[in-house]
């Protein structure tokens, strides 16, 4: 009996022990507001605010946009952090209860980007001197401008409130989401991160010109020239895209997440206006896309239309690739068929030759329009979301006004 009640204390003693050790060793996430960086080539840092709620979620703040995210793990000292929708996450440790070190890692694409976040810090970029500039309006921008290969032209749309600037860069593919930074005297900054962009520009500014480098993660520099030009105009988007000569209708035949082949030859798509999205679950442009199409299907499900999404990921296999898409159907509510057209890559020369109606698949999204007949009616290339403000609507107003015409032929 004496051993027995000595086994019991000395097993309620070690007990006790672990759970005092466990509750020394967990540190609470504190609530309030937090300032994360990413460190980028040229001892560059990409910064971005969030907020940690009462519930242990957080919000993530880009100029008008809020991101709420809410799989958050912590395991004594150690802090993983997933963002909605995309594969990135942030893996880290505290080093003290107001600071946060460690990694955002995008496991597929092998990248790893240093992080670190501190409490109470609620200034993206510091604001030390007055602006010598206001570039509020349209800036006719190219990137790369001196490479044959990486050459780009873009369109800055900014405002502009004493040094806080705000805006995006629109390209022929889509826009560079929701930018948000300061001036001061001359020097330009802007930064965004959602989970899967990481976006630094920096520049140096003019009344008439804005010189600068444009940085993606830690995996990408590139320089870019703007200057202002209030007329400035993109190709049309509906322009870039077309079936090849001797096509006039889109045929594919892809696995849907449970594994059944889907085809616009099935009897859900016969006598129906359908909208094919091209796309990819690491893409936040595709993610804008999506939250607006779903939002319209959800509107009009007892019209002939249908949507059909294929997503071409670079989860290294089709069961990684089939997880990211039944996740992305779970956040965003997508109730139309998602099929997985290409794991692996997001390479868009296979990706066309998965398409090979196309003249190519310029840009992630793509959306292809296909009346009752199945004959593609125009091919959009690219998404303008609701960070580049008018054109958003506009592009909206187009969208359905085009879909209800189909709906009346």
């Amino acid at each position: 009996m004496k051993k027995q009640y000595i086994l019991l204390l000395a097993v309620l003693t070690l007990f006790i022990s672990c759970k005092k050790e466990e509750t020394l060793n967990k540190i609470d996430f504190k609530s309030g507001p937090w300032r994360a960086t990413l460190s980028l080539q040229d001892d560059e840092q990409l910064p971005f605010l969030f907020e940690v709620m009462d519930d242990q979620t957080l919000k993530i703040f880009n100029a008008e946009e809020t991101i709420n995210v809410d799989e958050i793990e912590i395991n004594g000292d150690s802090i993983k952090i997933k963002f909605p929708v995309f594969e990135g996450y942030v893996a880290a440790k505290f080093i003290d209860s107001a600071t946060i070190s460690g990694s955002f890692i995008k496991q597929s694409l092998d990248r790893v980007v240093p992080f670190t976040a501190k409490y109470g810090e609620q200034d993206r970029f510091g604001i030390d001197s007055k602006p010598s500039y206001d570039i509020t309006g349209n800036w006719e921008t190219v990137f790369s401008k001196d490479s044959d290969e990486d050459r780009y032209i873009a369109k800055g749309v900014f405002k502009q409130n004493g040094n806080v600037v705000t805006g995006t860069f629109r390209t022929t593919t889509g826009d560079y989401r929701y930018l948000e930074g300061v001036i001061n005297n001359n020097g330009l900054q802007l930064s965004t991160f959602d989970g899967a962009h990481a976006f630094l520009f920096t520049g140096t500014v003019t009344d008439t010109l804005i010189n600068g480098y444009f940085y993606s993660g830690n995996h990408w520099k590139e320089p870019f020239t703007a200057k202002r030009n209030e007329s400035y105009e993109l190709p049309s988007e509906d322009s870039l895209t077309f079936l090849k000569e001797g096509y006039d209708t889109f045929e594919f035949s892809f696995p849907d997440v449970d594994g059944k082949q889907v085809s616009l030859v099935d009897d859900r798509f016969k006598d129906k206006v359908v909208i094919v999205q091209i796309m990819g679950t690491w893409c936040p442009n595709c993610m804008d896309e999506t939250k607006y199409y779903v939002d319209f299907f959800n509107r009009n499900k007892e019209k002939d239309v249908e949507f059909i999404a294929l997503a071409f990921e670079y989860a290294r296999t089709p069961e990684k690739a089939i997880k990211s898409i039944k996740r992305l159907q779970d956040k965003l509510n997508v109730e139309y068929p998602v099929l997985l057209a290409q794991y692996g890559t997001s390479d868009k020369q296979k990706a066309q030759e998965k398409l090979p109606m196309l003249n190519h698949v310029l840009s992630y999204p793509t959306t292809v329009f296909i009346d009752k007949k199945g004959k593609v009616r125009k091919i959009h290339t690219g998404f303008n979301g609701p960070a580049t403000g008018q054109k958003y609507v506009e592009f909206k107003t187009e969208f359905e006004g085009f879909v209800n015409q189909l709906l009346k032929e």
